[in-house]
Order: C-alpha cells, then sequence, then structure tokens
C-alpha cells in the first residue's frame, strides 16, 4: 500500500495510523491500528470521526488486512462489522460498498488496496471541489458560522464546510468565522478551533446557545456545516445543534449551506426522517473529558437523551454545496440528488 497522508490518517510501511481526536489540542498522538476490533473501537470512542474520514479509515484497514493474508471471505465478514460501527455515517456505508466490489476481483488483495488507495485520492479532489464551489459563495469582509468539525480532521482533504471557509480565506477575503463549541462533545472548541490556528483563520469561539444573539445583530452574514447523510429531498443530517441553527437561521435570514460530497447522498433514504440517529452514552452530557481531564457536573444517574445527529429539513437549506456544484431549492425538488445513483 502507498504512503498516504492525511490530517487524521495516515499509512507508512504498509501500516495504518489514526490520530487520536479525543486528544487534541492538548495533545497529538498516532495509534496503529491493526485489527477490525481497533478501528470499530476508535470510531465509537470518535478517536477517529467525520463521515468521509471513517468511511476511509475503515477501508484503509480492510486493504491492510487483505496485505497481510486475510482470506476473502474474512475481509468480507469484517466489512459488514466495520459498516456497523457509525450507523449515520453514510459515506462508511458507500465506501464499504467499493471495497466489496473489489473483493469479488480474482486478485482480490491487490484489487482492494487499489480501491482504498483510489478513494483516497478521490476524497481529497472531492473536497477540493467543494471548497471551490462554496468559496465563491463568501463576499469579502463577510461574517462565517460553522458547527462542528469539518476540516482535514473529517475528511482525507481539505474538509468540507471548513473546506469552504478556508479557501475563501486563503482568497484573501478577509473573512472572520464564528467557531460553535458544539456540545456535549466540543468538537468546535477543540478540533475546529485548532484547525483554524493551523490555517491561520481569523475565528473566534462561541458557546452554541450564543448564535441567535450573533444572528440578532446582525453579526452572522453566512452559515455553513457539513452533513453525515442527505436524503433525497434534501433533508440532512448533521451533529446535533445543526437544525438549531438552521431554524435561527431561517428567522433572521442569513444564508444556510450544507456542504457535503455527492458521496453522502443516500437514494435509499427518501427523506430525513427514513435516516438512523445514533444514540450515545449519557456520562457525555453528565461531564466532559479528553485529554485536557474529566469533570462530571450532573448526579451519576441522572437520565440522559443524548442523539449523536438532529435532522435539518430541506426547507430550511438555502443551498447545497457539493463537489458536482451548488443546488438550490428549486434543483432539489426537481431531484438534483437523484443523479448520484
Amino acid at each position: 500500500m502507498k504512503n498516504l497522508t492525511a490530517l487524521s490518517l495516515k499509512t507508512a510501511q504498509g501500516l495504518l495510523y489514526v490520530l487520536d481526536q479525543t486528544l487534541l489540542p492538548q495533545q497529538q498522538r498516532w495509534l496503529a491500528c491493526r485489527t477490525v476490533a481497533e478501528m470499530v473501537a476508535m470510531i465509537k470512542a470518535l478517536q477517529l470521526r467525520g463521515a468521509p474520514a471513517i468511511g476511509i479509515g475503515a477501508c484503509l484497514l480492510l486493504a491492510y488486512r487483505a496485505s497481510v493474508g486475510d482470506s476473502r471471505q474474512q475481509l468480507l465478514l469484517d466489512a459488514e462489522v466495520l459498516r456497523a460501527a457509525r450507523p449515520t455515517a453514510v459515506n462508511l456505508m458507500n465506501n464499504l460498498d467499493s471495497m466489496i466490489a473489489a473483493l469479488q476481483q480474482p486478485d482480490f488483495k491487490a484489487a482492494a488496496i487499489a480501491c482504498a488507495e483510489q478513494l483516497f485520492a478521490e476524497d481529497v479532489a472531492l473536497c477540493q471541489r467543494m471548497a471551490e464551489h462554496g468559496a465563491a459563495l463568501v463576499q469579502q469582509g463577510e461574517q462565517l458560522l460553522t458547527h462542528c468539525n469539518t476540516g482535514g480532521l473529517a475528511t482525507a482533504g481539505v474538509g468540507t464546510a471548513l473546506g469552504v471557509i478556508n479557501l475563501a480565506h486563503q482568497q484573501g477575503k478577509n473573512i472572520r468565522l464564528w467557531v460553535d463549541e458544539t456540545r456535549p462533545l466540543l468538537q468546535g472548541g477543540r478540533l475546529t478551533a485548532w484547525e483554524c490556528q493551523q490555517l491561520g483563520i481569523p475565528y473566534q469561539l462561541i458557546c452554541d446557545n450564543m448564535a441567535a444573539m450573533l444572528m440578532a445583530r446582525g453579526q452572522v452574514d453566512r452559515i455553513f456545516v457539513g452533513s453525515d447523510r442527505i436524503a433525497v429531498n434534501g433533508d440532512f443530517a448533521n451533529k446535533v445543534g445543526t437544525y438549531s441553527l438552521a431554524v435561527l437561521a431561517h428567522y433572521h435570514k442569513v444564508p444556510f449551506y450544507v456542504v457535503a460530497p455527492h458521496t453522502t447522498v443516500d437514494l435509499a433514504c427518501a427523506d430525513g426522517s427514513a435516516i438512523p440517529i445514533e444514540q450515545r452514552h449519557g456520562d457525555e452530557v453528565r461531564g466532559v473529558s479528553g485529554g485536557f481531564g474529566q469533570a462530571i457536573w450532573a448526579p451519576q444517574d441522572a437520565p440522559v437523551f443524548n442523539p449523536a445527529f438532529d435532522v435539518t429539513p430541506a426547507a430550511l437549506v438555502t443551498g447545497w454545496v457539493l463537489d458536482t456544484g451548488v443546488y438550490n431549492q428549486a434543483d432539489i425538488a426537481a431531484g438534483a440528488l437523484q443523479q448520484f445513483g
């Protein structure tokens, strides 16, 4: 397997390494990943996260397992185990479908490795095209807002929503970025803020519940978010809190865009009601833990509702920024997303 390098994934001398995102920004620790059980654990613990990065990481792991001699039958079984690791992220399912097709080839070992490498390269290219389409929407001096983490940590390339924002910054548009902290796991505060510092993007970190005040004051010109799954009618699932932002943006007449590769479109989902929503452990809401330590602020037995994602209705979206272009409400109503079958 080639040596591949992304912000959260890399291969070296045939072995796969994952950057432990739970330790950022305090520590940057790369973990070797050799088994399916290790990959599943990393995905569930959010050491590896972001719909594109999860899909590519799972496929690189299968390619590694093929390279060390696992049988076709074992690899096919492992693909199904990996598929169940993150039910909302459809990129994982789509990428694994590509790997399963490769495993049907006579020389399945070579085919699996080539497929994983191609998926990695494809994501880099998709991210660049999304960035170009989205950055064209941004005007000089705009104040932007984003939620969760959608940069290079979540993809093999420059990212989805944060890739758009970074390119607008590189183009000298003198933007300013508001970064939602993103409760309960603080991906905005821990990860997006860290990426912004690495990229030199001017930003300010805010609590999620401060976005409404900023919009009311006219201090948000445009919102870009990512997605883990987009239904055919344009409804989409993203990190919980995205729906709230969309409602606020609609009320305050702030343009609201979802940025994702076409591989995030799920033709099996007619609308958002068909998107499975992962429920996570209540401890994530009762307190917080990470490379900075642990703090518990609620009763240890406090009942918790902790969906990892929410679904934003298409009616609240200004535009869908995909690698194939920017689609508006009329495009989606005319079935624009059905082309990705």
